[in-house]
């Protein structure tokens, strides 16, 4: 039987740098056992303190449009020229039928996965609303205390998961595509008003008239939104992740909105909103789940369920129902 490590061996191995130990008390966070989230609360309470200290970065884009052969190169750009250390959590689609991870971003990124300065951390999305769960963010947290002072964290793909992910990051990236037939189509007001950049990936292999075409487009669009709350105006670049063209660029970008956040106190004002939302998350999902593991709601429901598919019974009467259980 695996050896069971105290909450000091996980929050000493972490501070430490120790990569083992890091990984298994990611594993741990994940876990939905009732015993490793009371020892998981325990190590992220210890170190704490040794996190915040890193610039979290979102990353989003459609599907196909490259996102992990960019974080590649952006990754490479940051811990090579840089001397970065850098985490990726790389939310994957699940297996329906294992719930495991159906692509690995470490074979995706096999050059930024061997680097000693890079820890990538690929998990299944799970049933959790487009891969981003409360499991990230502590995630998130262990990785700051360490020593990764730049985490990315990858979505899946555009969609609901962009607010959770936005909850949680200083700055959210959106790769697009060009030469895909209306740049903007399809592309929601709500996505675009998130994001603090947007880049336009494969500028190359002749593709580049259509890259700086689609720039304009999207820049003229993001400048029909009204001004942020941070006072930042998102820009737009072209990068290339195959010939790394535009690419320092990027990660230019994201140090200018850190400093000019950081400057009008904005940076260190959303940590504290962001901090309160996950509070108030943590508590949605505890009592769902605290719900749904009583007695008198599991004798019930299948009942309850079946009126509700059958159409005799509302579900919202169905709900009142079962909440005055």
């Amino acid at each position: 039987m695996a050896r069971r490590f105290s909450a000091s061996d996980y929050a000493d191995g972490i501070l430490s740098g120790n990569r083992v130990r890091l990984s298994q008390a990611i594993t741990l966070v994940e876990s939905t056992l009732a015993t490793d989230q009371q020892l998981a609360q325990q190590v992220l309470d210890a170190v704490l303190p040794h996190a915040g200290r890193s610039v979290r970065v979102g990353i989003t884009g459609v599907p196909g449009v490259g996102k992990s052969t960019f974080i590649e190169a952006l990754g490479l750009h940051l811990v090579n020229k840089l001397g970065r250390k850098l985490a990726v959590l790389a939310v994957d689609p699940s297996s329906q039928r294992g719930g495991g991870s159906i692509l690995g971003d470490k074979t995706r990124m096999n050059l930024l996965a061997a680097h000693p300065q890079a820890y990538i951390r690929p998990s299944p999305a799970g049933g959790s609303l487009g891969g981003v769960t409360r499991s990230t963010r502590e995630a998130l947290l262990l990785c700051e205390a360490a020593g990764f002072d730049v985490i990315f964290v990858e979505t899946v793909g555009v969609g609901q998961s962009e607010t959770a992910v936005h909850g949680m990051v200083d700055f959210f990236l959106l790769l697009m595509l060009a030469g895909a037939g209306d740049e903007l189509q399809g592309i929601k007001k709500g996505i675009m008003e998130m994001a603090d950049a947007v880049t336009i990936t494969k500028a190359d292999g002749g593709n580049e008239t259509a890259a700086r075409l689609a720039r304009r487009e999207y820049q003229n669009a993001l400048h029909l939104f009204p001004l942020a709350p941070s006072g930042w105006s998102p820009q737009v670049t072209v990068s290339s992740a195959v010939t790394g063209q535009g690419v320092p660029e990027v990660w230019q970008v994201v140090e200018q909105y850190c400093q000019q956040t950081r400057s009008s106190g904005y940076f260190g004002q959303r940590r504290q909103e962001q901090n309160l939302h996950w509070l108030h998350e943590t508590i949605r999902q505890a009592l769902e789940t605290r719900f749904f593991a009583r007695p008198d709601v599991a004798r019930q429901l299948a009942a309850v369920q079946q009126q509700v598919k059958e159409g005799t019974k509302s579900a919202f009467g169905a709900a009142e129902e079962l909440l005055g259980l």
